[in-house]
């Protein structure tokens, strides 16, 4: 589902992989028109595994791509030639209030902000780079230097663990639409345009600041351990149960706490613990530092129950715990992603067939909202957008097509594999 907040706001998205097409998808959800631009044929991340299998062993559709592109439009265009990079620079730099935004991460001479600047003063571009000098980088390779990878897991620095989340795109395609957002608020206030930079690994260095990692490590001078499945600094561990099922528990707060041992029935064990190690429990902290003894009270309550019965009996005390599954079992048992919530709709995507997908994760049960559009085929929109923003007529865009500097969907190529 999309909210109106963004309505008639335009922007031009030139990107590839996640965080910069993340960025567009949120704009898109809240309202935004965004027109993303394609390569004829489809860009270096248009058939990104995992993609729908053929029976013709023609290439399918990406899930990857269609799932970050819902709700925008279309429209392909030869970018190797200037006919087409003309064409781009003139929808980035088009007339009207909410036009005159540009989201990217390719970071091509021909649309940088100060190229389109001249011929719009109100530009507003969004570059998102890999580093900040404008050298390359993605999100594994920034998170490689946080220094998460050595304590994740039974992670060291011999033998580090990547997580496979790209935590670092995804942070920085939410703070590029909130800064995007923001910006055009201040055009609309001040008349001013507004060149944007965003390095992922800023934005990654900048959320260790946020959480105290980097004040830690010079302060303190320490290192965070490597503490397994443990929360760091407070109470909370995954358990196995007697059907081989695991679940994770979390006893943070006060509240959590009591809940959990009263769901595992282990109060005069922890009352015995307390007093036998001189730590006061009520504190997170000495949890943390008791936490083996405290595991090994809890496990044998995991072991002898089923994960339905102990579910059951950690709801029954209002204990905080979660489930671990696979995406199917996930999908199949799980209400939170299901028609239940709000938040998902089933839509019919081009190539990939029916499904489950999210729409904004915000929820304004008094504002109207708007169904997901399906992410498109490659140049799906190009005529209409060439005679919406830029005022062709049927005429001039049929040479345009002629000369092969744009594309409809007749192009695109998990179309030509179906033929």
């Amino acid at each position: 589902m999309t909210y109106s907040f963004l309505k008639d706001l335009r922007v031009i998205e030139s990107s590839a992989f996640i965080a910069a097409p993340l960025a567009g998808l949120a704009l898109a959800q809240f309202g935004a028109q965004v027109i993303r631009v394609e390569m004829i044929g489809g860009g270096i991340d248009y058939a990104r595994m995992p993609r729908m299998p053929r029976d013709d062993g023609g290439q399918g559709r990406s899930f990857y791509w269609t799932a970050l592109n819902k709700g925008k439009r279309s429209i392909a265009i030869d970018l190797r030639r200037p006919e087409g990079r003309e064409l781009i620079q003139a929808l980035a730099t088009a007339p009207g209030p909410e036009a005159g935004v540009l989201l990217t991460n390719i970071g091509t001479p021909w649309l940088a902000h100060e190229v389109l600047a001249a011929r719009r003063a109100d530009m507003i571009t969004c570059t998102i780079q890999g580093n900040g000098d404008g050298s390359t980088a993605v999100d594994y390779t920034v998170n490689s230097s946080t220094g998460y990878p050595m304590i994740t897991g039974s992670g060291s620095a011999q033998h580090p663990v990547n997580h496979v989340l790209p935590a670092w795109d995804v942070a920085c395609a939410y703070q590029a639409a909130f800064t995007i957002a923001s910006a055009v608020d201040w055009r609309r206030r001040s008349g001013q345009g507004a060149e944007l930079k965003l390095a992922l690994s800023d934005v990654a260095f900048t959320t260790l600041s946020h959480l105290g990692v980097l004040a830690e490590a010079e302060v303190l001078r320490q290192e965070r351990p490597a503490v397994g499945n443990h929360i760091y600094g407070a109470f909370g561990r995954d358990f196995g149960t007697a059907d081989g099922q695991r679940l994770m528990v979390a006893g943070i707060s006060a509240g959590q706490w009591k809940s959990l041992v009263a769901a595992c029935g282990i109060a005069e064990q922890i009352a015995e613990l307390q007093r036998r190690t001189g730590r006061d429990l009520s504190d997170e902290e000495q949890r943390f530092e008791a936490r083996d003894e405290i595991a090994a009270l809890m496990e044998p309550w995991f072991a002898a129950r089923t994960r339905e019965q102990a579910e059951r009996e950690l709801d029954a005390h209002r204990a905080t715990w979660g489930r671990y599954n696979t995406a199917g079992e996930l999908l199949a048992h799980d209400p939170r992603v299901s028609l239940a919530n709000p938040v998902f709709e089933r839509i019919n995507t081009p190539g990939i067939g029916e499904h489950i997908a999210a729409g904004s994760a915000v929820r304004a049960p008094a504002l109207p909202r708007e169904a997901t559009a399906p992410a498109p085929l490659l140049g799906t929109h190009t005529d209409q957008i060439l005679h919406e923003v830029l005022g062709l007529d049927s005429a001039a865009i049929g040479r345009l097509h002629d000369a092969r500097i744009v594309a409809g969907p007749d192009q695109d190529p998990t179309v030509k594999a179906r033929a």
